[in-house]
């Protein structure tokens, strides 16, 4: 009887150990992110009011999205990250690398406020949603140019030779910047020969590799003109510098920061809850006045000085945003890249 006895002991203080460890588990969740404001504004509108609902502490794992990608392939036979933040493409390539968990919609009722575009499917598998859209518009000194140009051609122009930047391949938005371009110029993506030699006549300040970057120049005066970033632009503009940021009469590329479930988490209950709380109304209203992410929800309302900063500009909406199919431009990466350090770089 006390051999059973002391077995029976031995047995509840493991479940106990057991049942600990899982609940211990349970209360933090490993969210993959971007720094800087961005990280800011996640913490504050989607993991703050997370947390305060489930009592789940969330731990923010920064990075840049090809670092996070890095990290789910080093990760994948027993992944550390249970939810993912990663742009457009490099979205479409963590799903090809296989460490992406489905989503399933249906446990989250917030997914009815999604928008029909912002849920991505592999097959009949939703891989990602989305978490706001912000695009590459026109910006530039309101210092240096009064009135907001009106065409992207505006970046050729003679008065601002040597005060030009633009993406370089290396940043995110630089190879669908090309596309883009292309489209304008009347391309196609089997030849874009007359975009190439459309760039080479550029007078560029510099290339950008980050975004940074981008503003770090419009900071110093280094550049007056460019393309860059809505959220970056109105930053620099809320900090009280001489900057516009304006949607030209050709439109804008466009993009958005997207929400992943990993592969393999042990905390997939609850990482589900988190995907749940960021298709809120609530966190979409907060990401728009802190980033001014264009909502991927319904339902959110603004004031006016937030929607005019929003990705579309003052009077548009995501329709009118410019939305490449990630997969298309993947497949041109390599050799676009080529083709830029060839013709373009210097």
């Amino acid at each position: 009887m006390k051999s059973l006895s002391l077995l029976l002991s031995a047995s509840v203080a493991a479940l106990t150990l057991v049942s600990s460890g899982a609940s211990a588990q349970d209360k933090n969740l490993t969210v993959a992110w971007y720094g800087g404001n961005w990280g800011d504004a996640f913490q504050a509108c989607v993991a703050e009011p997370f947390t305060k609902e489930t009592g789940i502490k969330v731990t923010a794992e920064i990075g840049t999205s090809t670092t996070t990608l890095a990290k789910l392939q080093q990760q994948a036979s027993a992944p550390t990250i249970d939810v993912a933040y990663m742009d457009g493409g490099i979205s479409e390539l963590a799903q090809e690398a296989g460490v992406l968990a489905p989503i399933d919609l249906s446990k989250m009722p917030n997914a009815a406020n999604l928008s029909e575009k912002a849920a991505y499917k592999a097959g009949n598998d939703v891989f990602a949603i989305s978490g706001g859209y912000y695009s590459l518009g026109l910006t530039y000194n309101t210092k240096e140019i009064e009135e907001a140009p009106t065409s992207w051609e505006a970046l050729w122009d003679e008065d601002y030779a040597g005060a030009v930047t633009i993406p370089s391949p290396s940043n995110s938005a630089g190879i669908p910047f090309i596309f883009f371009l292309n489209k304008m110029l009347g391309g196609t993506p089997a030849d874009m020969s007359a975009t190439f030699a459309k760039l080479k006549e550029l007078d560029a300040n510099m290339f950008f590799d980050s975004s940074g970057a981008a503003s770090n120049a419009f900071q110093s005066g280094e550049v007056i003109i460019g393309a860059h970033f809505n959220v970056g632009a109105w930053a620099l503009a809320d900090a009280g510098l001489p900057i516009g940021f304006t949607v030209p009469k050709e439109g804008v590329w466009a993009t958005d920061a997207r929400l992943h479930l990993v592969k393999g988490s042990k905390n997939s209950e609850a990482a589900e809850k988190f995907l749940n709380t960021a298709m809120s109304a609530e966190a979409g209203q907060c990401l728009a006045a802190k980033l001014y992410l264009g909502p991927a929800v319904k339902n959110v309302e603004l004031t006016p000085e937030v929607s005019r900063k929003l990705p579309w500009g003052e009077k548009g909406s995501v329709d009118d945003l410019l939305l490449f199919d990630w997969n298309e431009v993947n497949a041109k990466r390599s050799e676009l890249t080529e083709t830029w350090n060839r013709e373009v770089a210097r």
